[in-house]
């Protein structure tokens, strides 16, 4: 699909994601600055991986009105370049936003092409919404020389991206419909049946609010997935 507004598309492409699709890693943490008998706390950041920024771009603007390249910046550093084509026909044309990122402590050129990518998708609004997102300092729980999440942090921290997005969802109008019919069908499609199980119900809000033409064919889509797992 393409798109003639750029307001429209910038929209879809900044809708929250499914809770399914964030994860969490430990951010600044009291390590070097704790006393003997303190716990190790941190401050958790949220975060989505490059695969979820491809397929929203594939649901949103189709797998074929996007790219991406890739050239050097300064030092040891790389920008990755997004384009979206915009309009169809002899009245389309690409638009161009571009973010950079240096080498990572884990695989280093590999992670630098795929902070760049996710840093430049930022730009088009993909994930942005997740810098807002301020989670308490919790205590960690040591692994080794690194330090982990407990579980039960871990679905306190879902219920708090549950309810933050909740909050910025958009107010439902025609464009916001569509835009929602789109994103839940590209993803509804793309999903394994067993992350569908928890799809449903975490999006079912949102699901409901959908026309009834809209809302049925996403729920045959939905049986039509579970059934062909039977």
């Amino acid at each position: 699909m393409t798109w003639d507004n750029v307001q429209d598309l910038f929209d879809a492409l900044s809708a929250p994601f499914p809770v399914e699709e964030v994860s969490w890693r430990v951010g600044p943490t009291n390590e070097k600055s704790r006393e003997q008998n303190q716990p190790l706390r941190g401050q958790p950041l949220c975060y989505i991986d490059t695969r979820s920024v491809m397929d929203r771009l594939d649901s949103v603007c189709g797998p074929e009105n996007w790219q991406d390249t890739y050239t050097p910046g300064m030092g040891t550093s790389i920008v990755c370049n997004i384009g979206i084509k915009l309009g169809a026909g002899n009245l389309s044309e690409w638009l161009w936003k571009a973010d950079g990122a240096g080498a990572t402590d884990m695989e280093a050129e590999k992670g630098a092409l795929s902070d760049a990518f996710k840093r430049a998708a930022v730009r088009w609004g993909v994930g942005r919404y997740l810098y807002e997102i301020k989670a308490p300092w919790i205590e960690l729980q040591q692994r080794g020389k690194s330090a982990i999440i407990p579980d039960d942090k871990q679905e306190r921290l879902n219920t708090l991206y549950q309810e933050y997005t909740r909050k910025i969802q958009p107010v439902i109008g025609v464009h916001a419909y569509r835009q929602a019919y789109r994103l839940l069908l590209g993803t509804i499609n793309t999903i394994t049946p067993e992350q569908l199980v928890l799809y449903v119900p975490a999006n079912q809000h949102l699901i409901d609010e959908l026309p009834a033409a809209m809302r049925d064919h996403i729920m045959a889509t939905i049986h039509k997935r579970r059934q062909a797992t039977v």
